[in-house]
């Protein structure tokens, strides 16, 4: 499958087409049953446990990685709500058939209850498994409904996860990779909402304020770092826009990121088969998808608005032709990043 062809048309409009959703979904099948090459988060407690990713993770043993594959099924998942009509629909809900079933998902649940799994994924992976199930209650269909009992014990484990980790973890992660806890809680606010998990959402809201209500000059001059996949301060940005009314957000963005977008400009990716340059790719895509999320916060009124999504579709047309190259460092995941920029913009 040839890159253009992946984003041909979204490169002039930046519309999530038919066609478009159809090429996504197709790099998530692609390697949601591809088991190898794997990097695993596996902390062996006995000899016992030197397994495969597909017998320590039935359900998300593929795309690399546990969270890449979680993320990759939530791509599926919405896509297929969005798009039902899609060439690759049947293959879709074969995926989703034979891993969002009781079996595949209680080895999941056992899988993190066994000792020295507490920071098994810890939050990033968590937050998109939460985002997952959020996407199947919100579907209103049969199958939607049957995926989603069959996950739900896995997030019942993961939210209390949440609510045990987050009130002791005193101070933000603000890194530009996985750790970064405004972008976990941004996912899992998804899902505390579509769920009415009030004591999640209210564990989210406290967290949120503690870390973040008082920060001032975010240093976005810094960024990005040289494997970054998330802007710290976009992100931050983005989760507050989420909790706060529209005039105290403003005042809190003017004092945060006085002056954005400023000089923002793309990352260059230099080398697409190296696995974390690549996630300057995911960088573009994210902070275009912030953006975008800011200017809709700010409102129609605010002269910002348009300089905000300006710099969101140069950010996106940076990185959108690139994620069919043909490279598994990237093809695994960034799709992803792609549908949530387009349905943001």
């Amino acid at each position: 499958m040839a890159a253009g062809s992946v984003v041909r048309a979204q490169e002039t409009d930046l519309v999530l087409t038919d066609a478009a959703a159809d090429r996504f979904a197709a790099l998530a099948l692609k390697c949601v049953r591809q088991e190898y090459p794997n990097k695993l988060d596996h902390v062996m407690n006995g000899a016992g446990e030197v397994k495969g990713p597909k017998d320590l993770h039935p359900a998300f043993y593929g795309c690399f990685d546990w969270h890449s594959s979680v993320h990759g099924h939530w791509m599926l998942v919405r896509l297929l709500r969005t798009h039902p009509e899609m060439a690759r629909a049947a293959e879709i809900r074969a995926v989703l058939d034979e891993h969002l079933s009781p079996g595949p998902i209680a080895a999941e649940v056992a899988y993190l209850g066994q000792p020295n799994r507490r920071s098994f994924e810890r939050t990033y992976g968590w937050a998109w498994l939460l985002k997952l199930t959020a996407e199947l209650r919100a579907w209103d269909a049969p199958e939607a409904r049957r995926w989603s009992a069959a996950l739900q014990p896995l997030a019942d484990r993961v939210s209390q996860a949440f609510l045990d980790f987050l009130p002791k973890q005193t101070y933000p992660i603000r890194t530009g990779v996985h750790p970064n806890s405004a972008f976990s809680l941004d996912l899992a606010l998804d899902y505390a909402r579509e769920a009415k998990d009030t004591r999640l959402e209210a564990a989210i809201l406290d967290r949120a304020r503690a870390w973040f209500a008082k920060d001032r000059r975010g240093p976005l001059a810094w960024e990005p770092g040289g494997e970054d996949f998330l802007s710290p301060c976009l992100e931050e940005a983005a989760l507050m826009a989420r909790l706060l009314p529209r005039d105290r957000f403003v005042r809190w963005l003017d004092g945060f990121l006085p002056g954005l977008p400023g000089a923002l400009v793309p990352a260059v990716v230099s080398d697409r088969t190296d696995p974390k340059i690549v996630h300057l790719d995911g960088l573009n895509l994210s902070r275009a998808r912030a953006l975008y999320e800011l200017g809709r916060a700010l409102g129609p009124a605010d002269p910002r608005r348009a300089a905000l999504v300006r710099a969101a579709d140069r950010h996106a047309r940076a990185s959108l032709p690139h994620l069919a190259t043909g490279s598994y460092e990237g093809e695994h995941w960034l799709a992803t990043f792609a549908v949530r920029v387009l349905e943001a913009r």
